[in-house]
């Protein structure tokens, strides 16, 4: 399978490479950039840091929403455009969006998917990279695909003598917290494993300004309809885990420190 082109969705025409301490945070499908991470990007961007969002597909093999907004033939554009307003929204770079098949990246050769992400890397230059875990999360093999990806290409970089790049991150769900909202169908991590929990209350408004961005996706989350205290609790606080680290602190350990402690 091979890539037909790649598009940087844009609003502003600065440079935003070079500049160490940048994150780069890559993912499968529009909409992973926002529920479990969104409020820690944006707090992120506020401080300076330049967050740049890749995307291997459009979602093309998602929901056109409850009732329908789009069809089938115009989803892949839709949801760029959601991804589009979701990056503004959260105050981050335009999304870089690449053309693969939604649903079909674990059949993608895995050199091919390497070489993408440490392309970007030698362009962006960042400090930090951050991706779904191994395993997905929800188990999604688009999720599990880009998180191998990532790995290789943080690997391959370091062994290209890549100095400013120094931490890579996963999405975490900790253990209590799914035990406590009865989250039995995601991959959890031992609690004393998770290593950054971010408190995004104060910019909880922004977050789901931007989650409300993807309406095509809005009828396939569940807690979306939940109480507005359940919701807090799972979106409220957004947990992550330093896979791989070369030194003993980063723009992301900072921040998580700066909010809640670790």
């Amino acid at each position: 399978m091979r890539i037909r082109r790649s598009s940087q969705v844009g609003w502003c025409t600065k440079s935003i490479y070079g500049s160490p301490g940048d994150l780069l945070a890559v993912f499968a499908h529009p909409d992973d950039e926002v529920f479990r991470c969104g409020g820690t990007l944006a707090l992120l961007a506020q401080r300076g840091v330049h967050v740049q969002v890749v995307t291997f597909t459009r979602g093309q093999a998602g929901s056109c929403g409850q009732p329908p907004v789009c069809t089938r033939e115009e989803l892949g554009a839709v949801r760029t455009a959601e991804l589009l307003c979701s990056c503004r929204t959260l105050g981050l770079e335009p999304p870089l969006v690449l053309d693969y098949e939604d649903g079909m990246l674990a059949h993608v050769v895995q050199e091919e998917g390497t070489a993408r992400i440490t392309a970007y890397i030698q362009t962006i230059r960042p400090q930090v990279l951050l991706t779904w875990p191994l395993h997905g999360l929800s188990g999604h093999p688009d999720h599990a695909a880009v998180s191998r990806w990532t790995l290789a290409a943080y690997q391959q970089a370091k062994r290209a003598g890549v100095d400013d790049l120094v931490a890579l991150y996963h999405l975490a769900m900790p253990d209590s917290l799914a035990r406590e909202l009865g989250l039995k169908q995601l991959h959890t991590l031992p609690d004393n494993e998770v290593t950054v929990t971010v408190d995004v209350q104060g910019v909880w408004e922004q977050k789901m300004a931007a989650v409300a961005c993807h309406r095509t996706q809005a009828g396939e989350s569940p807690i979306l309809r939940a109480a507005p205290d359940r919701q807090r609790r799972f979106l409220g606080r957004e947990h992550f885990h330093r896979a791989l680290a070369l030194q003993q602190d980063d723009l992301l350990l900072e921040l998580g420190r700066q909010k809640v402690g670790i």
